[in-house]
Formats: C-alpha cells, sequence, structure tokens
C-alpha cells in the first residue's frame, strides 16, 4: 500500500531534521525498551482536529510506521460551542469548566463521539490504526452539580481498552467522557483527563498539540525549553505570563511532579509532532522538572572528578593530564547531577568557553539550553573553538555572530562590539594547545 502524501511529507520533513541517523536510533532505543502504552499521552485540542486534522492524523500515522503507537485524549470544545448553539443550549463556563446541564450532555455526547471517530477515520486514511474509544476509561465522581451540572472529576482510570489497543498496534484515541460509580455520564475537563491517565500510566513523554505550537515568551517567540527547576517562579513572575500560559505551566507542573525526572512535557503543532520527539533540538517548548544549576569560581566547591567523569563521557577522550590543576577557572556553570556543564576561563578580558559537556543521556532534556542561557547571561562577550568535525557545530552556528576557521577548528564569537580585537582574539584561539587526549 502506498503511503498517503500526507505521511511521505510527514518523514521528509523528520528526516530533514537528522543531521545523521544517531539521533533517530537513540530514541527509538529508548522508546522501544517502554510498554507501548507508556510511550506517550498526547492531548490534543478539538481545534486541532477542526483545523488540523489531516497533518495530526499524518503525524500519529507515521509513528506507527516506527512502531510507537501514544495514548491521544482529545477535547472538542469549538466542536460542542457550535452543536449547542444550534440546539438553542447557552454555553456557559465557571472556573474554567463547561457548565453541562443533562439537556446539554446528550449533545456533548454526540459531538465527542464525532470527533473521535472523525480522526479514526483520518488515521486510516493515513495509512495507519486506530482504536475509537469515546468512553469506558474515565472512572468519575460528579462535581458540584449545582454549580457545574454533569461535570465530574476523574477518579481512577479503567485501561483495559488502552492496553488492548496499544498491543494491537492501534493508536488508542480517548474523549473526554467519564463514569461515575452509579453509571452516570459525566463531562470531564480535557486537562483533569490527562493529568488522570497520566497519573496511572506514567509515561516517557507527554505531549500537547495546540494552535501556538509552544508556549510564547513576551515578543510572542516560542520558548524552546523550561528547566522548572531553575525557570519555574521567576516565568510566573513575569508580567507577560498570565492568563492561559500561566494555568497551562502550572497544569504542566502538576503532572511532572507526579512523573519520574526522565518524564517530560512538550507543546508543539501536529506537523511537528515527529521532529519533537526524536531529535535533540525538537520542536516548540520542552518542559521538564530538570535540575538545579550550579555556578561557582571556585574549583574547591566543584566536584572535579565529576567534572572530569562529564567530560570524558561527552567527548570520548580525556582531559590531558594536569589540565584541572592548571584551569584558570573564571566560572562554572553546572547541573547539580553533573550531567551539563560549561567552563569558562578569561582570554585578553574576554570570557572564553573552554568546555562545553553534555551526556548523551541528557541530549533533548534541555540541560544544555539551560546551561548555555545561563552562560550567554554571565558572559554576553563569548568567544569558544569547536573541532571542524563536531555535530554540535549546528546548535553553534546558531548561537554565534561570527566566525573563522581553519582546517582543524572554527572559533565562534558573540557579543563582541569591537570588532578590531576579532582578528587578533582568533589567532590567539587557534594557537591555544589542545586540552583532551588525542584519539
Amino acid at each position: 500500500m502506498a503511503e498517503p502524501p500526507a505521511v511521505r511529507q510527514t518523514i521528509v520533513q523528520l528526516l530533514s531534521h537528522m543531521r545523521d541517523g544517531k539521533e533517530i536510533r537513540e530514541y527509538l532505543h529508548r522508546f522501544s525498551r517502554l510498554d507501548q502504552a507508556r510511550f506517550a499521552v498526547v492531548k490534543v485540542g478539538g481545534a486541532i482536529i477542526r483545523d488540523d486534522l489531516e497533518a495530526l492524523a499524518a503525524a500519529l500515522a507515521f509513528l506507527q510506521t516506527v512502531g510507537l503507537a501514544p495514548v491521544v485524549v482529545h477535547g472538542g470544545g469549538p466542536q460542542i460551542d457550535e452543536a449547542l448553539a444550534a440546539a438553542g443550549v447557552e454555553t456557559e463556563k465557571r472556573d474554567g469548566l463547561r457548565v453541562t446541564p443533562p439537556e446539554a450532555l446528550a449533545v456533548v455526547r454526540k459531538t465527542l463521539t464525532e470527533a473521535n471517530l472523525a480522526l479514526v477515520e483520518a488515521i486510516r486514511a493515513a495509512g495507519g490504526t486506530a482504536a475509537a474509544i469515546p468512553q469506558g476509561v474515565f472512572e468519575a465522581v460528579l462535581k458540584e452539580e449545582a454549580r457545574y451540572g454533569r461535570v465530574g472529576e476523574p477518579s481512577g482510570v479503567r485501561l483495559e481498552m488502552v492496553a488492548a489497543a496499544a498491543r494491537g498496534g492501534e493508536t488508542p484515541i480517548l474523549a473526554c467522557l467519564g463514569e461515575t460509580a452509579a453509571g452516570v455520564l459525566v463531562n470531564v475537563n480535557a486537562d483533569a483527563a490527562v493529568r488522570a491517565l497520566v497519573h496511572a500510566l506514567q509515561p516517557y513523554k507527554v505531549v500537547f498539540l495546540t494552535e501556538t505550537g509552544g508556549l510564547l515568551d513576551a515578543d510572542g517567540d516560542v520558548i524552546s525549553t523550561v528547566n522548572l527547576a531553575t525557570d519555574y517562579e521567576s516565568l510566573m513572575r513575569s508580567d507577560w505570563v498570565s492568563g492561559g500560559m500561566r494555568l497551562k505551566l502550572e497544569e504542566i507542573k502538576r503532572l511532572l511532579d507526579d512523573l519520574p525526572l526522565s518524564s517530560s512535557v512538550s507543546i508543539t503543532r501536529p506537523e511537528e509532532l515527529a521532529r519533537e520527539l526524536f531529535t535533540h533540538a525538537g520542536a516548540g517548548t520542552l518542559v521538564r522538572m530538570g535540575e538545579r544549576i550550579i555556578q561557582s569560581s571556585d574549583k574547591a566547591e566543584l566536584d572535579i572528578a565529576r567534572l572530569d567523569a562529564l567530560v570524558t563521557e561527552a567527548f570520548g577522550r580525556r582531559p590531558v593530564k594536569g589540565y584541572w590543576d592548571a584551569l584558570a577557572l573564571d566560572r562554572a556553570i553546572v547541573t547539580e547531577n553533573y550531567r551539563a556543564a560549561a567552563i569558562v576561563t578569561r582570554l585578553d578580558g574576554a570570557a572564553y568557553l573552554d568546555k562545553f559537556a553534555v551526556l548523551d543521556a541528557a541530549r533533548g532534556e534541555g540541560l544544555a539550553r539551560a546551561v548555555w542561557r545561563k552562560l550567554v547571561g554571565y558572559a554576553p562577550r563569548l568567544y569558544w573553538r569547536s573541532r571542524v568535525e563536531n555535530p554540535v557545530n549546528a546548535f553553534y552556528w546558531e548561537e554565534c555572530d561570527g566566525a573563522a576557521k581553519d582546517e582543524e577548528w572554527i572559533v565562534f564569537w558573540r557579543g563582541e562590539d569591537d570588532l578590531s580585537r576579532i582578528p587578533e582574539m582568533t589567532k590567539r584561539i587557534l594557537a591555544l594547545p589542545p586540552t583532551l587526549e588525542a584519539r
């Protein structure tokens, strides 16, 4: 069977972001070790089903071609609004929840079931397989019925149908409908449904598919990574973090508080789903609990043995003999578990990045970018060098203001306000002796 054009486009887009096959092999190896029902939970808003169904279906069908089937939970807000209006039922929200009187529940059920089946059929049309599960998963208790109507708070999750679909290689598609112990059907908020499912499954990845494609900063640009251990408090104090973004951050923190440190939440668009899952750079916003970042200018405050092990593993070579004793440290920026670090010295009054080391196992967790942000905050004028074959150079080219190279090295710089200094600095940096043992 020929692949539909949307699936081919998704695969081409994914491969275009692969610098080599190492990244996709690494992530497939990670994911293949998981119970398939625990691979990922993907939350899809009703607006995505309405406006971007083909891209969503293509992305989910592509994941099946590499043996992965996330659990999908969807809402249907815009569709329900339209259906209720057509039925002459007024839409009312209280505390962010849709008030659902008994006469509205039949409309909600019908609309969510239609959205569920539309997504299942679109996945099948894209060459994948999916299981429609519009209800029967979420156990619930009624919230204040006098205030919210037939709205339920999840009290448990029945995973039998989800597990059966996953075992069969199908993508389970869940709507946000719950049932009380007495068999009363209730409307369940999508975020609450995802939180209950995540608590039950403890997945490796949690993905929110949105129209914005990520959390946006004060300028409206997507924030690539959020390390909650270091960023959460400052973000929540920012005056530009308000409304939906504030609620989203609070919800994500609640989710990650209940998951292993290796878990993450990604916010992206459907067409970027494969890239977000399979590349270190990702697409959209990656949120992790992360690690605290230590900064010090005193080698005595650092665990040099762990730094040495980090550099050795990251570069595949040990530092030259006497490197740490001779190091004139200006600033070390290190994650608390010594999984990523920047080592800064001084060269003619400018900050020189002597080492930027990240463990392979930590790539894709946002630690590298968290350290980098601290680094450029500390040293807005910065020089560094990298071997010409270093695969990290693509990142360095994005971050630098300029570069010069010879046959062995590339010298990068950023924030230099006196361009006349660059030639001499470049010459000095190229002449520096190697700091790692030869292969």
